[in-house]
């Protein structure tokens, strides 16, 4: 008797846990497109859709991914996004894609996407990747690629990149978000305007001041 008065307690429980993972994704496509009216001043979380009967061949293409980024840069790469500012006909369907460039050893600094789940292919070249778990692990998952080979970084965990031949290389990438995002650890750290008070990242770096000062100051 207590087991039935268990399971009949639990199975409202289990019925909406199982209601929140089947509903909790952005929900499936009610029309065929919903090209990004990008000139609409209504707010809404992408863009509104643009007349249907306006909507043209160039509202789902781009040109000019066979051309290679300026890598000229302290980084040495270089990122071409397709998103849905480039293509407005991305609007709602939770996808876009990234070329990217590196000269000889060039890096893609560490960052993360907080939208996206990223996947990489090797064009050319040799590539060092990984990306680290969550806390409190922070597990480094890395590995070399060659031409061909593909590697997946999951949705907000921070990942790099780094050309480790004496060859430029050129990567692929595909992203499960119209608009991904990304926010580079530096940046977000040592660049943010206002700045982050120099005592908490003094703390928490466990540097001297002056040090965190000398970091703010080249962002």
């Amino acid at each position: 008797m207590a087991n039935i008065h268990v399971v009949l307690l639990l199975s409202p429980l289990l019925a909406l846990t199982f209601f929140c993972i089947t509903f909790g994704a952005d929900p499936a496509s009610l029309q065929d497109f919903c090209v990004a009216d990008s000139n609409n001043q209504v707010k809404l979380n992408g863009f509104a859709c643009k007349n249907p009967t306006w909507v043209q061949a160039n509202d789902f293409s781009f040109s000019g991914l066979h051309n290679p980024g300026n890598t000229g840069n302290p980084f040495g790469s270089a990122v071409t996004p397709v998103t849905v500012a480039q293509i407005p006909g991305l609007n709602t369907l939770g996808i876009s894609m990234v070329r990217i460039d590196y000269a000889p050893w060039g890096v893609v600094a560490p960052h993360y996407h907080p939208r996206a789940t990223e996947i990489l292919t090797v064009i050319e070249g040799s590539l060092e990747v990984g990306f680290v778990t969550s806390n409190p692990d922070n597990r480094l998952i890395s590995k070399t690629l060659q031409k061909g080979d593909v590697f997946v970084f999951p949705i907000g965990l921070v990942h790099f990149q780094r050309n480790i031949g004496h060859m430029n290389a050129v990567a692929i990438c595909g992203l499960s978000s119209q608009n991904p995002g990304v926010s580079t650890i530096a940046n977000v750290v040592f660049g943010s305007k206002p700045d982050i008070s120099t005592d908490i990242l003094a703390k928490a770096f466990q540097v001297d001041k002056n040090i965190v000062q000398q970091i703010q100051w080249r962002f």
